[in-house]
């Protein structure tokens, strides 16, 4: 499957967000770990759905840029 996820800045750092699996965070110092590190918490957290019997959700957040005038 493959997630949506979001990167924000986060001070000295950047934690990471899945919108189809609430409660699916991470954090890291750079992009690279952050990547990492929210790919594993996606495999950790649908293993902790699948062991309590939970449907796995299916991808459906959609991701996209809007241009503006700034």
């Amino acid at each position: 499957m493959r997630y949506a996820i979001v990167i924000d800045k986060a001070g000295g750092n950047f934690s990471a967000y899945v919108p189809d699996l609430p409660g699916c965070v991470a954090t890291g110092a750079t992009i690279a770990e952050i990547e990492v590190a929210i790919r594993e918490a996606i495999e950790f957290h649908l293993d902790g759905m699948r062991e309590d019997g939970e449907p796995i959700p299916v991808p459906s957040s959609r991701v996209d840029y809007v241009d503006v005038a700034a």
